[in-house]
């Protein structure tokens, strides 16, 4: 399928209004639709069909599905050596969930300071109805009671959908990630989705599929709505995290 038009969405238009992934331009790659609406009905199908929401302050709301789309199967979360030493003597502690707010903040803070944030006012309070509904989720990384690292996003079914990371100090996005991943592969998770390619995501274990095969995943991993909450509720030292 080929189209040279962006689908525009009103609020009113019913949450699966989306349409078909394939119609996304070729370039910028992956636009697929404007306008609609953040609800949590709408980001849930957005998701579970592969879309999610990617705009500035002053943009309506704008939807993309890339091809190719980068993916990690959380099993496969490379830790290398030096990071595995690094990490086994560290004093940084690891929580979830217990500082979503604080996380979804610094997140957006970072991306301003880059490029202007995609993390609006309407944004961050669409996540935080998802996760007071139980389908957003936070990795925290502490420094004693200084938070120092995070990432946050989306579980539905068997697939965890990142949204956005930080770190204030050396590796504690990579923690951040090292912990998400070690749940996720207990928990028989089969895709962590990462959405954007970049050099920092190859170095750990992030690879490339095509739409199509992002597409089918999903129809098999978000078949339902499924909520996952078995998140650990003790703190997990980093060291021991790294010795196992």
């Amino acid at each position: 399928m080929t189209n040279n038009r962006v689908a525009w969405l009103s609020p009113t238009d019913p949450p699966d209004s989306f349409p078909h992934v394939d119609f996304a331009l070729r370039e910028p790659d992956g636009l697929l639709a404007a306008g609609g609406d953040l609800s949590t009905e709408r980001l849930l199908v957005a998701y579970r069909t592969g879309i999610f929401p990617w705009y500035e302050e002053g943009q309506p709301i704008l939807w993309w599905s890339p091809d190719p789309r980068c993916v990690l199967r959380p099993s496969e979360f490379h830790v290398s050596r030096r990071l595995r030493q690094y990490a086994s003597h560290s004093t940084l502690t690891l929580t979830f969930n217990r500082a979503f707010e604080e996380v979804i903040e610094a997140c957006a803070g970072r991306r301003k300071s880059q490029q202007g944030t995609w993390i609006t006012a309407d944004v961050m309070s669409a996540y935080r109805q998802l996760h007071k509904d139980g389908w957003a989720h936070s990795v925290e990384v502490w420094d004693g009671e200084e938070l120092v690292g995070g990432i946050y996003g989306l579980s539905i079914g068997r697939v965890f959908f990142g949204e956005s990371m930080f770190s204030r100090q050396n590796n504690a996005s990579k923690f951040a990630m090292l912990g998400l991943c070690s749940v996720l592969t207990k928990n028989d998770f089969e895709l962590l989705d990462c959405q954007v390619l970049s050099q920092h995501l190859l170095t750990l274990g992030a690879r490339l599929i095509t739409r199509a095969e992002f597409s089918e995943s999903l129809r098999g991993f978000c078949a339902t709505d499924v909520q996952f909450a078995n998140w650990p509720t003790k703190v997990v030292k980093i060291a021991e995290l790294a010795a196992n």
